[in-house]
């Protein structure tokens, strides 16, 4: 069953740091290109609307949980990147935070809903993961953005 909630903004992806499970390449040090900025216009465009609204199509979470998740600034923790070592867009999903009870006493919550909700974090950035590639697909020709396949050459493949 779908839940009502309102569609947060999308994360802002700029002045962000190495992606968290990225490993830096020897042949590539100080030369990785992330199209952070390229991936957040993409969001802007509708992809992360899309894929938010399909989330909410199947996730086991209810509107007080998401809510939890919006206050914690959990939505804008997300980060899209283009791993330039595996050619290939991943993201890291953010966790409930290990201070989630000081940051947000309103709710009471076990391990397992603990557990829930990072599992549907996950879950999220996958919706908007496969969202984004279906952008990245539709835009196989070089666009505004520089997506194409010059810019990517193996994607997909």
């Amino acid at each position: 069953m779908a839940i009502d909630v309102a569609v947060p903004e999308p994360p802002d992806l700029s002045n962000r740091g190495k992606p968290r499970d990225f490993e830096l390449q020897d042949e590539t040090l100080g030369s990785e290109d992330f199209y952070r900025e390229d991936l957040e216009d993409l969001l802007q465009e509708g992809a992360w609307t899309e894929g938010f609204n399909e989330w909410t199509e199947y996730t086991g979470l209810n509107e007080e949980q998401v809510r939890i998740i919006s206050d914690l600034g959990l939505f804008q923790a997300f980060d899209f990147y283009w791993d330039p070592t595996d050619d290939r867009l991943r993201f890291d999903a953010p966790t409930l935070p290990d201070d989630w009870r000081e940051r947000d006493a309103t709710e009471s919550l076990d391990s397992s809903t603990v557990s829930m909700i990072d599992a549907a974090l996950q879950d999220l950035g996958r919706a908007i993961h496969e969202t984004l590639e279906d952008y990245l697909e539709r835009n196989e020709e070089a666009s505004d953005f520089g997506w194409g396949k010059e810019t990517y050459g193996k994607r997909g493949e």
